[in-house]
């Protein structure tokens, strides 16, 4: 198909980045096969990912982000040769949004993407410098240099509206050609609890540890996975660690039997948008989760996940399942099926690319605006 609009993508990660691959690269196959010409750039390259989360190095890191910074700039030189700029998260990630706001007096459609409540102020362990320089402001001045948002759930969504820009949501695609469905789950062979993501968020295992260690100490068929967390230490929970890969990642959802999501009930929390959640749906994992922000629409409790927000709901919720497979193979057929139903990645990229023709065709109306009171 000729191609209609070109496109740059700037990406925050490369494709190892979770919110990149999940909120860009996934789609864009598809979207080429729309007739958009897709190019893209990560801030980061694969180097600088894997040394951000790491401690330490803080010269090291400033030599990358300068770098990153040369490369970016050099990377929009080309901008009127596109129909849209599409930032996934910020330009860059400190400072103000000054070359936003150069693009926007040129003239230049720009879309922001966001799948985060970035306009709190998160601390990062592994770069206190970017914590301190880091701006979340920021955000809120780019909702109102932008032509539309796309958030990553309908609160994103709104925060976005109540600052007077057009938005929309479009929830995150996931791929069950590429993510195999689970085998039939047995008894016969120890149950695999895992948890599956990042080193900012396996601090959240911690508010849960009294259920674990008491689920832990009360069966002996049980195997406790952690991928991706990095170094991890639950006293009376025997956590089996490894690191994560994008080809890893499918090994150990084939091997979780129950995949864990909690989360703080804070505001910080609404922003999140069920990835880690959608992807045990996906391989026919049964996810157990925090029961707040878009948790609670993403899955139906006890039917295609549990939603607990109590020990009591965790202890609950484990024990069923653990006790019974027919329980658990029910809850992973219906997930899956819920999932390639609702957010299959062909469906997604037709979403983004009704955002792109809405926003070089405004009377399209893609992009929602806040409705304004009646006098």
């Amino acid at each position: 198909m000729k191609p209609t609009l070109k496109i740059l993508f700037l990406t925050r990660y490369p494709n190892e980045g979770a919110s990149s691959r999940y909120r860009v690269y996934q789609y864009l196959p598809y979207l080429e096969s729309m007739g958009v010409s897709c190019t893209s750039q990560s801030f980061m390259n694969q180097e600088m990912y894997e040394l951000y989360f790491s401690p330490g190095s803080t010269l090291r890191k400033m030599w990358f982000f300068v770098r990153a910074l040369t490369v970016r700039l050099n990377s929009l030189r080309g901008y009127r040769q596109y129909d849209i700029v599409f930032m996934q998260r910020e330009l860059f990630p400190i400072g103000p949004p000054v070359i936003e706001r150069y693009l926007r007096k040129k003239g230049v459609k720009l879309i922001f993407d966001y799948d985060d409540a970035l306009f709190i102020n998160k601390p990062s362990r592994y770069n206190p410098l970017a914590t301190f320089f880091r701006s979340p402001d920021k955000i809120l001045k780019i909702f109102g240099l932008v032509d539309c948002v796309v958030a990553g759930n309908d609160w994103l969504r709104d925060k976005a509206l109540d600052y007077g820009v057009e938005a929309v949501t479009v929830e995150v695609a996931e791929d069950t050609q590429r993510i195999q469905m689970h085998e039939t789950h047995r008894n016969d062979s120890p149950i695999t609890i895992g948890w599956l993501g990042s080193r900012s968020t396996v601090k959240y295992l911690t508010g849960i540890a009294p259920v674990l260690r008491k689920i832990s100490s009360e069966y002996n068929n049980l195997v406790f996975e952690l991928v991706g967390g990095g170094e991890f230490y639950m006293k009376g929970v025997p956590w089996q660690i490894s690191e994560w890969s994008l080809d890893g990642e499918l090994d150990a959802l084939a091997r979780f039997d129950i995949g864990l999501m909690p989360l703080p009930e804070e505001t910080w929390s609404k922003g999140k948008s069920g990835g880690k959640a959608r992807t045990y749906m996906a391989a026919g994992v049964v996810p157990v989760c925090t029961g707040y922000g878009y948790n609670s629409e993403l899955i139906t409790d006890k039917e295609t996940g549990f939603l607990c927000n109590s020990d009591s709901d965790w202890y609950a919720a484990l024990s069923s399942l653990i006790e019974s497979a027919e329980f658990r193979q029910t809850i992973a057929v219906k997930a899956r099926s819920d999932v390639e139903l609702r957010f299959s990645p062909v469906k997604q990229a037709q979403a983004l690319k009704n955002v792109f023709d809405s926003v070089c065709a405004p009377s399209l109306h893609v992009c929602g605006s806040k409705p304004t009171s009646q006098g």
